[in-house]
């Protein structure tokens, strides 16, 4: 009988290799980053974070060895990050990238230790998100207009979904033709670490999205290079309406590509300065909107805390907290001296 092999999940020691020069120090970021990404699945914007928090840690160690680096060592480092003026945020957000750093070459055999866990977070101030009322979200929604706007139909679209489902910026992009079902009245979101939830579609957001499949897309896709594939077909709208395009995005740039990130920002802040809305608002803000108002309205926290796709129900009890109009309401109706 053949002898059975045995199955080792050690990882390899590496204690011989060295993160001394500039080129071994590369090849473990870039293992880092793999580790990240599918190990860990982070979404892509956290990998490029964590990729721009690392290389400010190599600039700051020079010819220092990271295997001799200790405790004391790293938090002369968070006082250089400090030096450099960044917020509490991003400086406790550089601290978990090495934290996080440090655990893989803990799991690569290359540290024995994890010098970066004692490492003290700056204390972060609990700040309230800020919202639109409902009156501004409805002058936002109608603010693209035929005259002045090339592709008004797919911004009002864009407007709609932000607020009908509290997606993220970088979900909406990411959104798919076969994604999104009409008749069903839902659509299927891609959120941080590829985890897919399925959020409510109202018929607003429906027929604006509608709108700009039968008015504008198929302009837009003539824009696009001859001979690009493959063909997706749209689910969801019924065989009379039923049409096929050659990208699967829901959403697209003027030349009939996938929409960038930044171009969803720019249109979100060219439209709030339009209505006269404060600088400061953001594609967030309008998910912020979205989950405010509908606790607002009575609904459940663990229901929205699944249509935000949150992890934790502390990260959604936020919003409990800004709508003091509804708090106020209760508290005169029911209250023996309200």
């Amino acid at each position: 009988m053949a002898e059975t092999l045995k199955f080792n999940p050690r990882r390899r020691r590496l204690m011989t290799r060295r993160i001394e020069t500039r080129s071994s120090r590369q090849d473990w970021l870039e293992g880092f980053l793999r580790y990240i990404t599918s190990e860990i699945r982070l979404a892509d914007n956290s990998v490029m974070a964590y990729r721009r928090d690392m290389e400010h840690f190599f600039r700051w160690l020079g010819n220092r060895t990271i295997q001799q680096l200790r405790t004391h060592a790293l938090a002369d480092y968070v006082v250089w990050l400090e030096k450099r003026q960044l917020k509490e945020a991003s400086r406790a957000r550089h601290i978990v990238s090495l934290r996080v750093f440090f655990r893989y070459l803990q799991l690569e055999g290359a540290m024995l230790g994890n010098p970066a866990e004692l490492l003290g977070s700056p204390k972060l101030w609990e700040r309230l998100p800020k919202i639109l009322t409902e009156g501004q979200v409805r002058e936002l929604l109608t603010a693209p207009e035929a005259m002045s706007d090339k592709l008004w139909q797919r911004d009002r679209a864009i407007l709609e979904f932000f607020y009908a489902t509290g997606c993220r910026c970088s979900e909406i992009v990411n959104l798919r033709l076969d994604d999104i079902h009409i008749d069903e009245g839902y659509c299927l979101c891609t959120g941080k670490g590829n985890k897919q939830r399925i959020v409510p579609l109202n018929k607003k957001a429906a027929a604006a999205f509608h709108r700009w499949m039968k008015e504008e897309r198929e302009t837009v896709l003539r824009r696009r290079k001859v001979g690009e594939k493959p063909s997706f077909r749209i689910s969801g709208w019924g065989t009379e309406t039923a049409r096929e395009s050659k990208v699967p995005w829901a959403f697209l740039s003027f030349k009939g590509y996938k929409i960038r990130r930044e171009a969803i920002w720019e249109l979100v802040k060219k439209y709030a300065a339009r209505i006269g809305a404060p600088p400061a608002i953001s594609p967030h803000t309008l998910r912020h909107s979205f989950a405010t108002h509908l606790l607002a309205g009575g609904a459940d926290l663990r229901q929205v805390q699944e249509m935000l796709g949150h992890a934790s129900i502390a990260t959604t009890q936020i919003y409990t907290h800004v709508d003091m109009t509804r708090l106020k309401e209760i508290h005169a109706k029911f209250h023996p001296r309200g």
